[in-house]
Order: structure tokens, then C-alpha cells, then sequence
């Protein structure tokens, strides 16, 4: 288990360290294979805020927590972590194994369209420069829309990529608030 502790606006004690090590232990044990932690400690005035990124099983599960006290905040960002780790293994015991033809790997294309105006004839565009100031790359891994809602509800992204098992097709699964969802599906 690959363990990284970033300090924001204050100094890493070695106790802090071997605290936060030793809580995570606790966490590992609801896991196969944890690949990596990452946490990250920040001081901002009176809040002292913690954030662990856990990923894990080919999950990610994010969780962040402000108290006064760093140490009440690290206590309660694992206590979360905890709770979300036992949501998502009790979900993975109560749901079916995927079968061979479920599992396939996908190709895809990103084809280019040119604007036309309308006879035929491309039109030239103003020269704008769009700034990506983030990339992440996605892997598509196909599941059913039980599992994406899961996935959704353990980290704390807006949305959620994902090859739909039963149209083996890209959809988007996004919060409305509350328990509602949204999906998106490509239509052709």
C-alpha cells in the first residue's frame, strides 16, 4: 500500500504520520488490493481539513472532513472512509459476478466534424484558444447502473463515465440532488 501524506500550510509531525499510517490499516482490511492513499492535510485559519483518496480494487472512494482540531478531522475523514469502504463491500457481496461476454474490451473512435455553413462550403473560425486546464484519462470499465449509482455515491465527483453492461455503449450517470439521478445515452 502505497501511503502519501501532504501537509498544506503546516508542518508533518512524524506522530501525525504514524497516526494517520496506523488508522489506515483498519481501512485496508475491507480491501483485496489497495493500490494507493493519498491524504492530504490542510490548515486554513481555525479549520484544519483532511482529505484521503483511497483507491482501491479498481475503485476510487474520496472523503474530506473540517474540525478545529487536525486530529478530530483525521479521525473523522477515516471514520468516513470506513463507512464507505463497508457501503461498498456489502453491495459488491450482495451483487452477481459478471460473466465472460460481459467483460470485453471496447475501442474507441473520436471522429472530427467540420463547421459548414450550410452549402456544403467549411466555413473558417475565428482563431480562439480554448484552454484544458485538466486531463484525465477514464477507463471505461463496463457495468450495470447499479454499480455506476454505487461508484457515484462513494466519491464526490458530479459524474461518472461508464460502459453500460446491457448496451454495451459509453453513458454518463450524473446527480440531480437527493437520491436522483440522471443518465445519458448516445443515441444513433
Amino acid at each position: 500500500m502505497n501511503i502519501k501524506i501532504t501537509g498544506r500550510h503546516m508542518d508533518l509531525t512524524d506522530a501525525l504520520k504514524a497516526y494517520i499510517e496506523n488508522a489506515l490499516k483498519k481501512v485496508k482490511v475491507h480491501f483485496d488490493k489497495v493500490i494507493d492513499v493519498d491524504v492530504i492535510l490542510d490548515v486554513e485559519k481555525h479549520r484544519h481539513i483532511a482529505e484521503v483518496n483511497l483507491h482501491a480494487n479498481g475503485v476510487r472512494i474520496h472523503s474530506k472532513e473540517a474540525t478545529p482540531d487536525m486530529y478530530a478531522s483525521v479521525d473523522t475523514v477515516l471514520e468516513r472512509l470506513e463507512k464507505q469502504a463497508r457501503k461498498y463491500k456489502d453491495r459488491i457481496n450482495r451483487h452477481q459476478p459478471r460473466t465472460a461476454r460481459e467483460e470485453r474490451s471496447y475501442q474507441h473512435v473520436i471522429i472530427a466534424v467540420e463547421p459548414t455553413n450550410g452549402n456544403g462550403d467549411h466555413e473558417e473560425l475565428p482563431d480562439e484558444k480554448h484552454l484544458v486546464v485538466n486531463r484525465e484519462k477514464v477507463v471505461l470499465k463496463p457495468m450495470s447502473l447499479e454499480e455506476a449509482v454505487m461508484q457515484l455515491e462513494l466519491v464526490d465527483d458530479p459524474f461518472i463515465v461508464f460502459s453500460n453492461l446491457e448496451t454495451s455503449q459509453v453513458n454518463v450517470l450524473y446527480s440531480r440532488g437527493g437520491k436522483t439521478y440522471g443518465l445519458i445515452e448516445p443515441e444513433f
